[in-house]
């Protein structure tokens, strides 16, 4: 028996399932005439039920095909939403903005943004695999697609169609989520009407060379627009503002966040440049003494003034990479304040909160990108000049595999080179299944996700898609600024992760080569061996023979 599958919009099969229900009522009808009269009774009942169950159902259809048509409306409200928001962003932050009050609106309406690219991704990639999930075949060579047609314009956001799956998409939870998120964005776009039009104008433009998106998120520090200008504004304090204490703020935040590269970009900003005759970096074996008599021996120096200009302190950025004791920190201190002339200020970053204790200051702390911000992020980098829209394949196994990079930079910038080189929905899905085994084994044997074991310089089993039975251990990462050609490994690790690497011990890769301040090139040490004993035996490299990060 085949059954013949007609797709119609509701309104219309339901008109048409009407009258060919009373059609064949009447059929039966007459038909009925010839049979017993007992028997009667029975079919009319019988058909009377079928007609009350069709047109139950084709009367829910017909509702819940309103109901999720009015949904993708608003979806498409909050796609064009995001469109000015966007814009009206790009705007700002092409601007030299100095109002702390502006600074955080633009701030409130950048994570806006975040987020709604997120909700809306979210739900254009759910209905992806809600129309078809991505399969391998029995024989792991071919990947089953779905193939979707759109049938109107409105339905060409999200390629699906069918009424039933995005309702079960759309359910009261998310549509609820969506109504909130566009009056929230809508509110924050009509209060900020005033900054874009009256108070945006006034400030001056910063010129900058244009770029492809991905190319400028390579050339720029994502995400951390707010913190720079708080450091800012802390500088240009005067000393009177701060009780006539010697300024230090101490910035906080875990290995890896972006403390040197955030502290590097405040440093070169014209307007710290001009405002300090001279700025120097330390670490902290260069002040084990607790002496900071001399802006010069020791420590780098960034910007130094020919003569000194009357009114211009220095700046002095110590960078700790472990503990330091407190009666330490107290003669650090009063050596600096002996010796730095009037208006200087110290910025101090570290990985311990005890640290927050030595500012005249409340610390700053650094976290990792909320995922919204940081999907955002990873998807620009990882598709490049292409479109993620145009593949929407690719996007939905993109969202799984940045969970599971657990916010990391690092693993963003060596991932996403990977996924860039091969837009392969197969090679893809293989990356998120050597992502989530990765991410599993660790939580079963450690308790801990792996980047947060890379953060305590703990060993981790590192994942690779090479059929070999070998087992790779990332033993060490750690940093140069600016080094050699001769100093910088051939290999990288997204040969590693690719399984290109067949050599067996120890050996240094590249993981990642950062274009913007400090430009460090971030090296890590891996050992490769066929058994899993000999992996994880063997001494780290000491500490004193490493950069710190």
């Amino acid at each position: 028996m085949r059954t013949l599958c007609i797709e119609l919009e509701p309104r219309t099969l339901l008109g048409h399932s009407l009258l060919f229900f009373v059609r064949f009522n009447n059929y039966t009808s007459n038909l009925a005439g010839g049979w017993a009269p007992e028997m009667e009774p029975l079919l009319s009942a019988i058909v009377g039920d079928l007609v009350t169950r069709a047109l139950s159902m084709m009367v829910k259809r017909y509702v819940q095909y309103k109901g999720a048509e009015e949904k993708l409306e608003k979806l498409q409200r909050l796609k064009g939403l995001l469109l000015r928001i966007d814009a009206a962003i790009e705007e700002a932050e092409g601007r030299h903005i100095t109002n702390q009050a502006m600074l955080q609106q633009l701030q409130m309406l950048r994570q806006g943004m975040y987020r709604g690219y997120y909700m809306l991704d979210t739900f254009r990639y759910r209905a992806q695999r809600a129309g078809g999930e991505l399969s391998l075949s029995s024989t792991g060579r071919s990947l089953a697609l779905s193939r979707f047609s759109p049938s109107s314009s409105r339905c060409s956001l999200f390629s699906v169609c069918d009424a039933t799956s995005m309702e079960s998409l759309l359910d009261a939870g998310s549509s609820d989520n969506l109504d909130k998120m566009l009056g929230s964005l809508e509110r924050m776009m009509g209060g900020m009407r005033e900054f874009f039009v009256t108070f945006l104008p006034s400030y001056p433009r910063i010129s900058r060379q244009p770029y492809s998106a991905y190319l400028f998120l390579d050339q720029v520090m994502f995400g951390r627009q707010m913190e720079m200008e708080t450091i800012i504004n802390f500088l240009f304090r005067s000393q009177a503002e701060s009780n006539g204490d010697l300024g230090v703020l101490p910035i906080i935040g875990a290995a890896r966040v972006g403390k040197s590269t955030l502290v590097e970009h405040v440093c070169l900003d014209d307007r710290v440049r001009d405002h300090f005759s001279s700025i120097v970096f330390f670490t902290g074996d260069d002040l084990d003494g607790g002496i900071l008599a001399s802006m010069r021996g020791s420590g780098v120096v960034k910007q130094q003034s020919l003569a000194p200009t009357p009114g211009r302190g220095s700046l002095a950025v110590v960078e700790l990479a472990r503990d330091m004791e407190e009666e330490t920190w107290r003669r650090l201190y009063t050596s600096a304040v002996n010796h730095m002339s009037p208006g200087s200020k110290i910025l101090l970053t570290s990985r311990s909160e005890k640290t927050a204790s030595f500012g005249t200051e409340r610390a700053l702390t650094l976290n990792f990108l909320p995922q919204e911000a940081y999907w955002y992020f990873f998807k620009t980098i990882a598709f490049g000049s292409s479109n993620p829209a145009e593949r929407p394949e690719l996007a939905a196994l993109g969202m799984d595999i940045a969970v599971y990079m657990n916010r990391s930079f690092m693993a963003a910038n060596t991932v996403a080179g990977l996924l860039r080189a091969n837009l392969d929905a197969r090679f893809w899905l293989k990356v998120l299944r050597c992502l989530r085994d990765f991410a599993s084994r660790h939580l079963s044997l450690f308790g801990e996700h792996p980047t947060d074991l890379l953060r305590k310089d703990q060993p981790v089993y590192i994942w690779t898609m090479a059929k070999r039975k070998n087992v790779v251990v990332m033993r060490d990462i750690y940093q140069h600024r600016s080094p050699q050609s001769s100093e910088v490994p051939r290999i990288t690790a997204q040969d590693v992760l690719s399984g290109s690497v067949t050599s067996l011990g120890r050996f240094q890769a590249v993981a990642w080569r950062s274009r913007i301040p400090p430009c460090f090139t971030y090296l890590v040490s891996f050992v490769v061996s066929p058994t899993d004993k000999h992996a994880v035996i063997g001494k780290k490299r000491p500490r004193s023979r490493r950069d710190r990060i």
